[in-house]
């Protein structure tokens, strides 16, 4: 199903928008709701601070098996790369907790104000109920 910028979408593709924004990648949900800019930049955001996490970690853990066999040690991993990429990751994410929360309120406001559709009725039942002989 294609969107159209112009168009509301639905509150069901709100919610699949949101949990993808939310709990899989940052960005991805938004631009599954053709939020271009704001989902590009949360996603730009959420992989630079995926990749200075993963140098960290793999500079640190590095670190770590060479002091276990024994063999020099190379100076410690900068810090900052951690930090800021926990940081950006985690401004990434709120940014993508903002906008699913408007994604989400635009499609409840979108839903036409009329009654919740109702069950289907089963049989017309007569007003006595049968006698059983």
């Amino acid at each position: 199903m294609r969107i159209r910028p112009d168009q509301p979408i639905s509150r069901a593709r709100a919610i699949s928008c949101a949990l993808v924004n939310l709990a899989a990648t940052p960005g991805l949900g938004s631009l599954m709701a053709r939020r271009f800019i704001a989902g590009a930049s949360q996603l730009f955001l959420g992989l630079v601070g995926f990749g200075l996490i993963v140098v960290w970690m793999f500079e640190y853990f590095h670190r770590i098996f060479l002091q276990q066999l024994g063999e020099p040690v190379p100076p410690p991993a900068p810090g900052w790369m951690g930090k800021w990429g926990m940081i950006c990751f985690v401004v990434s994410w709120l940014w993508s907790l903002v906008t699913s929360l408007s994604l989400l309120w635009r499609a409840k406001a979108a839903e036409p104000a009329g009654p919740k559709t109702l069950p289907p009725r089963l049989a017309n039942l007569p007003s006595q109920p049968p006698k059983l002989s």
